[in-house]
């Protein structure tokens, strides 16, 4: 092996610079070349792809988003978009991949390593639904992001005693919802994989402002309903003065933790490892403290596991 090359795909994340910056300083100590793929699997079979050479990483370790660019690219599940980006890599002498990204980048690793380009995936999304992983690269910034903002709307919702609804990303996985709103005092956290009551979380509002708290916080995970929704089904059983708030893609910029950036550090230096003893089709994650790697087909077949002891912890706080 003598190239690889490096693509961001999907939604973006914080880190995902310092992920780029790991692989390709590692890749470069071990004699490797390296090269930038942009705009994901598009630009792959685009062939938008240039080398990197460490000085391009230089500055990357604390900027969000991603220099690479990503794109949605579901023509890639067919294997005509497949091959298409196999020559493109043939084209370029590049003999395998490392993708960053979530669920759907990581099929695309796994069909690249069928067809006999070893991949190594990544996990950067700011929702860490991924499997075998504790932490995904961007969950760290994302859930700072969402309290941060959430402390600045107690603000005024405790000058109005006011009930506020804010949403927070997680479509599937309520994963920000929970440990925000634990961070924040809420007085509710809704998540999609648990069953809630509005009724009673109506009821717990009305005890708190009667115990004389001067305001209410209820965090809504989006794949639930959106904040106007929940707002309309909350008034149901009262009269409350409440605002809806949706944080939105606001989530998915900032400065990279420190946390968000040492992950990235480490799951990056291990995917080249990984390459360099001729392995592929893996996935990096980190569990208990420790780098691991788990067959990608193996992350199709587990759903990722939510920490719901917070739930009630929070329910415990809030009373």
């Amino acid at each position: 092996m003598k190239r690889i090359g490096i693509l961001t795909s999907g939604g973006d994340a914080p880190g995902m610079n310092a992920a780029v910056r790991a692989v390709t300083r590692v890749a470069i100590a071990n004699g490797l070349e390296v090269f930038g793929i942009r705009y994901g699997f598009a630009g792959l079979v685009a062939g938008d792809i240039f080398p990197l050479e460490s000085e391009d990483v230089a500055h990357l370790i604390n900027v969000s988003g991603t220099f690479l660019y990503s794109a949605r690219y579901p023509e890639f599940a067919e294997e005509e978009g497949q091959l298409a980006g196999i020559e493109q890599l043939k084209k370029h002498g590049i003999d395998a991949v490392v993708v960053i990204g979530g669920d759907g980048s990581y099929h695309g690793a796994l069909q690249l390593t069928r067809h006999g380009f070893n991949s190594i995936g990544l996990p950067g999304t700011i929702d860490n639904d991924i499997p075998y992983t504790d932490a995904t690269i961007g969950y760290d910034t994302a859930c700072m992001t969402a309290m941060d903002a959430i402390d600045k709307i107690r603000d005024t919702a405790s000058s109005h005693h006011r009930v506020f609804i804010v949403n927070v990303m997680g479509r599937n996985c309520g994963d920000i919802a929970m440990r925000v709103g634990v961070a924040c005092g809420a007085d509710a956290i809704v998540i999609p994989e648990k069953p809630y009551d509005v009724e009673e979380i109506a009821n717990r509002l009305k005890q708190a402002q009667e115990s004389g708290k001067d305001h209410g916080l209820v965090v809504v995970a989006e794949g639930v309903m959106t904040a106007d929704q929940f707002m309309a089904e909350l008034k149901k059983y009262g009269d409350f003065d409440v605002r809806a708030n949706v944080l939105g893609h606001m989530q998915r910029g900032g400065t990279p933790t420190v946390s968000d950036r040492v992950l990235a550090s480490k799951l990056g230096s291990e995917a080249v490892h990984l390459l360099l003893e001729g392995k592929g089709g893996l996935a990096v994650g980190i569990e208990n403290g420790k780098v691991t790697s788990h067959d990608i087909l193996d992350l199709f077949d587990e759903s990722h596991k939510g920490d719901y002891d917070l739930l009630k912890l929070n329910a415990d706080l809030s009373r």
